[in-house]
């Protein structure tokens, strides 16, 4: 314990100077004291048993009775101290310890607790109040993903009961965490992803300044930031080669003080087709339903986003698009629309996917196909794996992300894929016609 060497020969001090009288006991409580500054063992205390009166029946004979009293007052409180074993020896070690603790508590360093982190702050504030319309906007978000996760998870589900959707809750050591639900080999999907990630985390000075580029009210002036992302990630690849496989992913990404004030913030997301056969009636509905959405906020949105789908999601090395397409949009803040606003247009996007999708593949799982129509399937999906494990931003942010779910990111790729060496479709073919299709942009709608 801290300076207790002082606290010792302050103690031996003490009781030889403050004791009313010297027993003999005081020697031996010297001797305990010095040995304890010295760092050295004392040695044993001896207990004393209590001495019988003093008084003869000759003094008591030869004193009057006033020296009597007086007398037996002295040996009783001499009596009472020599009662307790080596009191004045428990006297002084209790001074020395009480001594160095409070010597120690005003000499040593504070040690303050740390305070909750932002994810911590928020988890309180759910499980305490809920989530309203006028909690902090991350926190409504991931509401609104969660809840859209377990409605398009159980309509899927529907489609194919005996092939349960596996479920997997994970958490990250820096706060958030996420959901993923995924069913392989069914017999509707031969692979079905639906995930939901939330991410507390710190950006560097050298991603706040990339970032600014696009979003000027980030503070140019610190070191780091806190960050806040949720996600709502969809990949399914159908077992028809009929079917086409879709992806959606709607996300919401903001920066915070240490107090967690929203600094900067922006929305990004969007759907899309991929067939390995074209049915136009598929892709015209599917896009008619985007645009319906679209055309509730802005009627602009739609042409904008649906060409900045087209133009996301080609394959440079391959010349073509990777699908049909269908809508793509990021980084939208407030120079696009205040936060309202494009909260309410994400909701009614993810509102729109089911009806979008479950009646084409409702009508497209159980069509015959045979050898050449898997293989070609398996063609395409090669095509869809090169894209994102090269060009997909959200595969790569998510790959860099400290402590990222690895299986969750890669979850939007199919389970079998296919590469042939210089395999060329047949002229006249549908192979061929879907391949045009993706070399040039088609408007659906």
């Amino acid at each position: 314990m801290v300076a207790t060497r002082p606290c010792l020969q302050w103690a031996e001090r003490a009781v030889q100077r403050h004791l009313p009288y010297k027993p003999r006991t005081v020697p031996l409580l010297a001797t305990q004291i010095r040995c304890f500054a010295a760092g050295k063992s004392p040695p044993k205390p001896r207990s004393y048993e209590p001495e019988k009166p003093l008084v003869s029946s000759t003094l008591a004979a030869s004193q009057d009775a006033v020296s009597l009293s007086s007398a037996l007052r002295s040996q009783q409180k001499k009596n009472e101290y020599k009662g307790v074993v080596a009191p004045y020896w428990r006297l002084g070690i209790g001074v020395v310890l009480i001594g160095s603790i409070v010597y120690s508590m005003f000499t040593s360093p504070l040690q303050l607790t740390e305070a909750p982190s932002i994810a911590d702050r928020d988890t309180i504030s759910k499980r305490e109040s809920g989530v309203t319309e006028k909690s902090p906007m991350r926190l409504r978000m991931e509401a609104l993903i969660k809840e859209n996760q377990a409605e398009i998870v159980a309509a899927l589900q529907e489609l194919d009961p005996s092939h349960k959707f596996r479920t997997d809750t994970w958490s990250r050591p820096a706060g958030g965490g996420g959901i993923s639900c995924v069913q392989q080999d069914g017999d509707v999907f031969e692979k079905a992803g639906v995930n939901t990630s939330i991410v507390y985390g710190t950006l560097p000075r050298p991603a706040i300044e990339k970032m600014r580029v696009n979003h000027k009210a980030m503070d140019p002036d610190v070191d780091s930031l806190e960050f806040f992302a949720a996600g709502l990630s969809l990949v399914l690849h159908p077992q028809n080669p009929n079917a086409p496989t879709v992806h959606l992913n709607y996300r919401y990404f903001e920066t915070m003080d240490k107090d967690g004030n929203c600094n900067a913030w922006w929305f990004g997301g969007g759907t899309d087709l991929t067939p390995s056969y074209l049915y136009d009636e598929d892709a015209i509905h599917f896009h008619k339903c985007i645009k319906d959405a679209c055309d509730k906020h802005d009627r602009a949105y739609y042409p904008r986003f649906k060409q900045w789908c087209d133009k996301y999601f080609y394959i440079p090395h391959r010349q073509e698009s990777r699908g049909v397409g269908g809508i793509f949009f990021d980084d939208l803040d407030v120079e696009e629309k205040d936060q309202e606003q494009l909260f309410s247009f994400v909701k009614d996007c993810l509102a729109c996917f089911l009806p979008g999708y479950l009646p084409i593949i409702t009508k497209r799982k159980d069509m015959p196909f045979g050898d050449r129509e898997k293989q070609w399937q398996q063609l395409r999906r090669g095509r869809y794996v090169e894209f994102n494990l090269v060009h997909d931003r959200g595969t790569s942010f998510g790959l860099n992300t400290p402590s990222a779910r690895v299986e969750s990111i890669l979850m939007s790729l199919p389970l079998t894929a296919r590469w042939m060496y210089m395999h060329e479709a047949e002229k006249g073919s549908r192979e061929e016609r879907i391949l045009s299709v993706l070399r040039q942009p088609v408007e659906w709608v």
